[in-house]
């Protein structure tokens, strides 16, 4: 009788199955491979965010939940958005203590580049005029956010300090990333609206549509590490971009 083929260990199973967002310290993002292609992509994703967000902008039909919550902090505690922007920042990453998010390069970067990609988007894309070209920067904003959220987290460098929640919830409560997502965005908008922000058509569709696009990019552009072991040690955890019996299986328990 022929013997039972054996069963691959689980770090050549995890190696398989669908991407996942590794939780590495900073050393370990750096030795985990693949970096010059991640760096890049990293650094896309965060210039094509800030222009995104600046479309959305200049849409005039509303942006983004996190600007409404900034607007409305600004106007309630009578600072500049800019400084608003900033207490909003350090508030969300003390946040990241009880989700045992890790600030690593993606969340400096973050930090860094977003802010000076959507006031050089400012400085060059016009304004536009009238209401059709208004709903064509929001559809296109809309979309691009999405796209280059997933792109920079996908480089597998760790998230800003707004994404931290979404993977810190969706790690912890094993739900789907759109559904995080749109829970987040939603609550940030209603929360901002209460405390004067502006709320308008935009806000609510980037708030309802964020989520399942950026849960539809994230799994096509992840890059694929191994996400058992890094220089021989367990990772810190991941975060499963698709659940299954497999993912499952394949998942450190934390």
């Amino acid at each position: 009788m022929a013997s039972p083929a054996p069963t691959p260990p689980v770090a050549a199973r995890a190696r398989q199955g669908p991407p996942v967002l590794a939780r590495l310290n900073a050393l370990a993002q750096f030795r985990a491979g693949r970096t010059t292609r991640r760096v890049l992509q990293l650094l896309v994703g965060l210039v094509g965010y800030g222009a995104a967000v600046m479309t959305l902008v200049l849409s005039g039909l509303g942006a983004a939940s996190w600007n409404v919550l900034t607007e409305g902090t600004a106007g309630a505690l009578g600072v500049s958005f800019g400084w608003a922007t900033n207490l909003i920042s350090l508030t969300v990453l003390l946040a990241w203590v009880p989700l045992r998010e890790l600030p690593v390069l993606g969340t400096l970067l973050n930090v860094a580049v977003v802010g000076f990609a959507a006031d050089a988007t400012a400085a060059v894309l016009p304004r536009p005029q009238g209401t059709p070209a208004a709903i064509a920067y929001l559809v296109l904003g809309l979309v691009a956010l999405a796209f280059f959220d997933a792109l920079y987290l996908g480089a597998q460098f760790g998230s800003g300090p707004r994404d931290g929640i979404m993977a810190g919830l969706v790690r912890l409560t094993h739900l789907p990333v759109a559904v995080v997502r749109t829970g987040i965005d939603v609550a940030v908008a209603g929360t901002g609206w209460l405390m004067g922000g502006t709320v308008g058509a935009g806000t609510v569709l980037v708030a309802l549509c964020m989520g399942p696009l950026v849960g539809l990019f994230l799994p096509r552009v992840a890059v694929r590490l191994p996400v058992d072991e890094a220089d021989g040690r367990p990772t810190l955890g991941t975060l499963p971009l698709r659940e299954d019996e497999d993912d499952a299986a394949a998942r450190p328990h934390q």
